[in-house]
């Protein structure tokens, strides 16, 4: 099968499409054929860095939509021809820029008729951190208020959408030229953040989804109420005088990893199935154009998700 692979860490001119072994399914795992890889910031800082895969050959991608092809031992949840969507286990389970990929079976949902595999391969990751951090972590209900940083970003634009299904308010920062598109999914209130300093504009938030690192975390202390919550994306340690203040406001806060999730990857194509969460398609990529995907991602002036198709 065709796969792109790298051999040193790099730009994106490392990546290129070789042909590798077909992997073949073990027990309670399902072969599925790939028609669409989402492709996500953490794929091209991997590339240049390691991260938390380590040294090269590797190859990169955690969100698929495909169709099972074969099935393990065990596996009962589904048959050959059946079209599923779902996020390779991260970090350690790398692979979807390929022609076919082997995962536990729980690991996918049944893509929704409703959706092509371009949408549904640009779900899985993004929106599985949305739920997790939003509903899993924060327990994000009806009639609160949440502030989502990068909010036309590939997880803000997404977890716009997911807060406002669980009927919060929701307030996004964005750039100005990108507020019609936040409005159109839902955003209650925006905030440009090449204007205005949002720490200084947004009050009574009960959980700020971090999506930048940096002094975003300290500022959005300043908006949160007593006892809210701010989910990190961004794996850093809060300055501690800021922890201190956190913690004696009953503010609570988390860094997260993204997980596998089959009963989360059900909820996410059931919204999507009602129309009420789907992704914006920045540009869709042949496998052989993965380096072209990844400059245009790097340039940070995407909106919504970047799509490979085998």
């Amino acid at each position: 099968m065709r796969a792109v692979t790298q051999d040193v860490l790099g730009g994106p001119d490392v990546l290129r499409v070789a042909e590798v072994a077909r992997p073949e399914p073990g027990p309670t795992e399902v072969l599925v054929r790939v028609r669409a890889a989402g492709v996500n910031p953490t794929d091209w800082k991997h590339r240049a860095n390691g991260g938390l895969i380590g040294a090269p050959p590797f190859t990169l991608g955690w969100d698929v939509s495909g169709v099972v092809e074969a099935v393990g031992l065990g596996t009962t949840l589904y048959q050959p021809g059946d079209e599923v969507f779902g996020m390779l286990r991260y970090p350690q389970a790398h692979g979807a820029y390929a022609e076919y990929v082997t995962a536990p079976a729980r690991t996918f949902a049944r893509k929704p008729s409703e959706i092509d595999h371009v949408q549904a391969g640009a779900l899985p990751l993004a929106a599985l951190t949305a739920w997790q951090a939003l509903v899993d972590t924060a327990g994000v209900r009806g009639g609160q208020r949440v502030l989502v940083h990068a909010a036309a970003g590939g997880v803000g634009h997404l977890a716009v959408q997911i807060a406002k299904a669980r009927g919060a308010y929701v307030i996004g920062t964005a750039s100005a030229a990108k507020h019609d598109l936040l409005r159109g999914l839902g955003a209650d209130e925006l905030v440009d953040y090449r204007s205005t300093d949002f720490a200084n504009v947004v009050r009574n938030v009960d959980m700020v989804l971090d999506t930048m690192g940096g002094d975003y975390g300290s500022r959005s202390l300043r908006t949160l109420r007593d006892g809210g919550t701010i989910v990190s994306l961004v794996l850093s340690k809060l300055d501690p005088a800021l922890a201190e203040e956190a913690s004696a406001r009953g503010i609570r806060t988390a860094a997260m990893l993204v997980e596998p999730d089959h009963a989360a990857m059900k909820a996410i194509a059931a919204l999507a199935a009602a129309g009420r969460l789907s992704a914006k398609i920045a540009a869709v990529f042949p496998l052989e154009e993965a380096a072209k995907a990844h400059e245009l991602g790097e340039t940070g002036h995407t909106t919504g998700k970047i799509i490979l198709t085998p």
